[in-house]
């Protein structure tokens, strides 16, 4: 049996079609077709990328896909580079879930909830404020004394205040 890359070749001659052609049909580009081809399948940074290129091309050409993607399941499993596997999926954090939950938020009413609660918190502070400012008594702790001048008057006293009538 041939290979992949050969059926692929083969199937795209006998149907008179160019490289050009194929790849402005299937949007691949002509350099990767050629690749696939002549079987460097290396040409691809992943084995995903190769079925899909792979599978798009054998249904251009009507093949049949389900064969064709077992035998390119069969070579590709001979190579080491694609042989393989890359573990997808990694342990999510909690710096995931804040970001998926910050992707679920609609924008334009966080923004308005959140103006809201920053104004009605400055306005809770102004008057939490102003209520120590207003019950608060500087003189209040003030024990009674004696004057003592820090200027000396020699002879000089202050004047008494008028009786009151």
């Amino acid at each position: 049996m041939s290979t992949v890359a050969e059926q692929l070749r083969q199937a795209r001659e006998a149907q008179k079609l160019t490289l050009s052609q194929a790849g402005e049909v299937t949007k691949i580009r002509t350099d990767h077709l050629r690749a696939l081809e002549e079987g460097q399948f290396q040409v691809c940074p992943a084995a995903v990328y190769v079925r899909g290129s792979v599978r798009t091309y054998a249904t251009l050409l009507k093949l049949d896909v389900p064969q064709v993607m077992a035998a390119l399941e069969a070579e590709l499993g001979q190579r080491k580079e694609f042989s393989e596997a890359i573990p997808m999926e990694r342990p999510r954090g909690f710096l995931d879930f804040v970001m998926l939950q910050l992707s679920k938020l609609d924008w334009r009413k966080s923004i308005i909830l959140a103006g809201g609660v920053f104004v009605i918190a400055v306005l809770s502070l102004g008057y939490l404020f102003w209520r120590h400012q207003q019950t608060s008594d500087p003189l209040k702790d003030l024990k009674p004394g004696v004057y003592q001048s820090t200027q000396t008057l020699s002879g000089q006293t202050l004047p008494l205040p008028a009786p009151r009538k």
